[in-house]
């Protein structure tokens, strides 16, 4: 540990480099109001994205941590959602696949209340937003009071879980359902196979990919998936973006588990402001209760994702449901569950992969660099490193943060890796993966989690 108290991994002067380059990426990507993931593969500004992103800005700017978050709140729509793509409208039309004229947000959304100064999707992505704005006002609380920050985002923040809570509770459990594999941040992940052979595919002439200009074919989703994904968002566009209606439905473990995270996180939110939190403490812990009744398979060792059409589990095993470890009230064992298939055969970590792999290793779809279907992504890693420390898991969280350290620093911040060697796949430069090693570098493998509230995860990074 240095004298200012930052704790160093390896040489101080390796710890120094590596911190200069992450925060280098970010400046790249940086647009002035946000950080685009990629200026090439993906050049306009991601939700989720933009909340890891901010959870690693913290350590360089607070500032811009925080403008990250209340730029992307800027787009949110009147019924409560925060949309997956904010369009940058310096970019080409023909820079990204689906393109602003694809999702016509301000007609197609004008009943569900889409902004009209801006373009932006019709979709959402995983709710990370309020953990990463409570871990952004505790990087700095003072400058965080002097702007108002929390009491700008909070009801936001708020609109945003009732809307999944209330709009997406398709299923009529509690859990919130994804209607689109883009929602869920999986993109073609095994795991939606199966409600997606129900889908009938966009014809290929209706649209043009701009994904391959700027990755291998071969580690993209296929023509016919990309097909899928065209026809449920072009559906889902032309009924005004009305939920209930989908011919695809899933609740999600990884998706709702980030959900119940940020409910915590609201709750602390709520008692800096001078509210109380307890109602939505009890909210996340009723949460955690309906995840796994439904989504908790003990066979399997995992959480896994329901068909709302069908009402059934799908059987494939997905890094999603390894995500729950992040939560510090599951029962006793479901979390040994969660470890020991962890360390196991299906997902190897500690044992033959370096980071977890998106898909089981035993799978029939396995492939270890075909997009979601077997690498390995720090963003998911991440999670699993914390979820590692929330329940005392001390030395796997370790050596898990290691290796995520390592491999950034092997790859130029790559987007994903293989999950076996660490090769590099997809882009490089990437600001996830940069914001999340700094969040490693500056947070240090000592920062134990009390398994008992996740205020004490938040307060002690």
């Amino acid at each position: 540990m240095t004298a200012s108290g930052s704790v160093v991994y390896g040489p101080a002067t390796r710890t120094h480099s590596l911190h200069v380059r992450a925060a280098r990426v970010l400046e790249r990507n940086w647009t002035g109001t946000s950080t685009v993931p990629s200026h090439g593969l993906y050049p306009h500004q991601w939700s989720w994205d933009s909340a890891f992103i901010a959870i690693g800005l913290r350590h360089l700017s607070p500032l811009r941590a925080q403008t990250e978050l209340e730029t992307l709140l800027d787009a949110q729509w009147d019924d409560g959602r925060i949309p997956h793509i904010v369009f940058n409208p310096s970019v080409p039309l023909d820079a990204y696949f689906p393109s602003p004229d694809f999702w016509r947000s301000s007609t197609a959304g004008r009943a569900a209340g889409a902004p009209r100064t801006v373009q932006t999707s019709g979709i959402v992505q995983p709710p990370v937003h309020a953990l990463a704005a409570w871990l952004v006002h505790r990087a700095d609380p003072g400058l965080s009071r002097s702007r108002g920050f929390l009491a700008r985002v909070y009801p936001r923040l708020a609109a945003w879980h009732r809307y999944l809570l209330h709009r997406r509770d398709l299923g009529g459990g509690s859990l919130a359902s994804v209607v689109h594999p883009w929602e869920q941040g999986m993109d073609n992940s095994p795991c939606w196979d199966a409600p997606l052979a129900r889908i009938t595919p966009a014809p290929a002439r209706s649209f043009r990919r701009a994904d391959l200009d700027h990755g291998a074919a071969e580690d993209r989703p296929t023509d016919l998936d990309y097909g899928r994904y065209v026809r449920l968002a072009t559906d889902y566009r032309d009924r005004g973006y009305a939920d209930g209606a989908s011919s695809f439905a899933v609740e999600d473990p990884s998706f709702n588990a980030l959900l119940i995270a940020s409910e915590h996180a609201l709750a602390q939110i709520a008692e800096e402001l001078g509210a109380a939190g307890t109602a939505r403490h009890a909210r996340a812990e009723r949460l955690t209760a309906a995840l796994v009744e439904r989504l908790w398979d003990p066979a399997a060792g995992l959480f896994l994702c329901r068909d709302v059409t069908t009402g059934e589990l799908i059987p494939e095993r997905g890094v999603s449901g390894l995500v729950p470890l992040l939560l510090p009230d599951l029962p006793r064992e479901v979390t040994a569950g969660l470890l020991r298939t962890l360390g196991g055969a299906h997902f190897g970590l500690g044992d033959s992969t370096r980071l977890v792999p998106s898909y089981d290793l035993l799978g029939e779809a396995f492939d270890p660099h075909r997009y979601w279907r077997g690498p390995a992504w720090f963003n998911t890693s991440w999670l699993v490193e914390r979820g590692l420390r929330t329940h005392g898991e001390r030395d796997r969280a370790d050596a898990l943060r290691t290796e995520a350290l390592e491999l950034a620093a092997a790859t130029d911040f790559a987007e994903y890796v293989d999950p076996y060697t660490g090769e590099a796949c997809g882009a490089t430069g990437f600001s996830w993966t940069a914001a999340l090693t700094l969040d490693l570098l500056h947070t240090g493998p000592g920062d134990v989690v009390s398994p008992t509230a996740l205020r004490t995860f938040a307060q002690a990074t």
